[in-house]
């Protein structure tokens, strides 16, 4: 069965009426442009076709009932006329309860709803489920009681609520990319001024994420002290952020610089640059360059910003020498494991499939999780 198919029949069965919407928001995966977010730099995310469904109905009270199907249907239940409180033991609830609480800030007025939520983005590889399910939640208020808002404020809803309910310092890529992605295009995003381009992707090609299955214990430590690297670096030039240093002036006083700051500068600069030349390379089909620059940047991971492993750095080069010229490879994801993300020809994917298959687990004795995916529409009703 569907996702559409599985939540509107568990929500007939468990509530025991018909939904009257279903409403989908996507995961993600980010092509190009890495740890370029918190610096006010550029992003080039697309949707995937893997995502979060809720069948849902209005209520005539002022109730919100929820059924986590892939939580062996664990409910949750909350009044909107009482302090809405984190929950002491289901980590799901909090997400869906964060952004009711803060949708209450915006819009106070609303109703109650039933909902029974299904996904199937995976869950701890980066992929963003948790912005999926807050996106997905924000448009089901917005659609039962016509809220005015529109994408973006339900993605920083959703943001806000990670940030402040759930607690969790994320940025507001994942959240905009589920709300506003466009069917077969990228999303090129200003970090600074939240403006976005949507960019074509070639027909035929395949986003491919290969989870490399190599437990990430290094990334939140690793994560803050990166930021606190790059805000150092920021400051020698005198400049709030990384975004307002160019190229040509970090050149001439690297040598002032502390090495490992100089480091973690150039691969935030650099990886600026490969952003922004990335969004015009796919724009025109040039998928050549695309993989050129996809390699700069994972070199630049690698070397500069010292973020991969070694099996991250295995399964590139894995794909890399099978896909030669016809595409590109690179870690996605802020680093220290989790997954790689390829672009390819379709009629490549058997091939890049068999070449992980047989030499990937025997050169590091980790089994890879395979995703095919294509990029897709943002939230709203399936």
């Amino acid at each position: 069965m569907s996702l559409k198919q599985t939540t509107t029949t568990l929500f007939n069965d468990i509530f025991g009426y018909v939904p009257t919407h279903s409403i989908q928001a996507p995961g993600r995966v980010n092509l190009i442009g890495e740890h370029t977010d918190y610096n006010d730099g550029f992003v080039l995310p697309c949707a995937i076709d893997y995502k979060t469904v809720i069948a849902c109905a209005k209520r005539e009270d002022r109730t919100v009932r929820v059924i986590a199907a892939d939580y062996d249907n664990q409910q949750d239940c909350f009044s909107l006329d009482e302090p809405i409180l984190t929950h002491p033991d289901q980590m799901w609830s909090n997400y869906v309860r964060g952004v009711v609480k803060h949708l209450q800030q915006r819009n106070p007025t609303f109703g109650g709803v039933d909902m029974v939520i299904s996904g199937d983005v995976p869950q701890g590889a980066g992929l963003s489920s948790s912005a999926s399910l807050e996106v997905a939640v924000g448009y089901v208020f917005q659609q039962l009681y016509h809220l005015a808002m529109d994408g973006g404020e339900i993605a920083l809803n959703g943001q806000e609520a990670e940030n402040q309910f759930v607690g969790c310092n994320c940025g507001i890529m994942d959240q905009l990319i589920s709300a506003l992605g466009k069917k077969d295009h990228a999303m090129l995003l200003d970090c600074r001024t939240l403006s976005t381009r949507a960019v074509p992707m070639p027909k035929d090609i395949a986003v491919v994420i290969i989870n490399s299955n190599f437990r990430r214990n290094l990334v939140g430590s690793e994560y803050n002290t990166r930021r606190l690297q790059c805000e150092t670096g920021a400051r020698f030039f005198m400049e709030n952020s990384l975004r307002d240093v160019k190229i040509d002036q970090f050149r001439t006083v690297e040598n002032e610089l502390d090495p490992i700051v100089a480091r973690r500068v150039r691969h935030v600069l650099t990886e600026n640059a490969r952003t922004l030349e990335a969004a015009d390379a796919l724009a025109s089909g040039d998928l050549a360059r695309m993989g050129i620059l996809m390699a700069e940047s994972h070199a630049s991971m690698r070397s500069d910003f010292e973020i991969t492993v070694p099996p991250i750095d295995t399964l590139v080069k894995i794909v890399k020498a099978t896909l030669g010229e016809q595409g590109g490879v690179r870690m996605t994801g802020g680093g220290f494991g989790g997954c790689i993300v390829a672009l390819m020809p379709l009629d490549l994917v058997d091939k890049v499939k068999h070449a992980v298959a047989s030499q990937y687990e025997a050169k590091t004795g980790l089994k890879e999780t395979f995703y095919v995916c294509k990029a897709s529409a943002g939230a709203g009703q399936c």
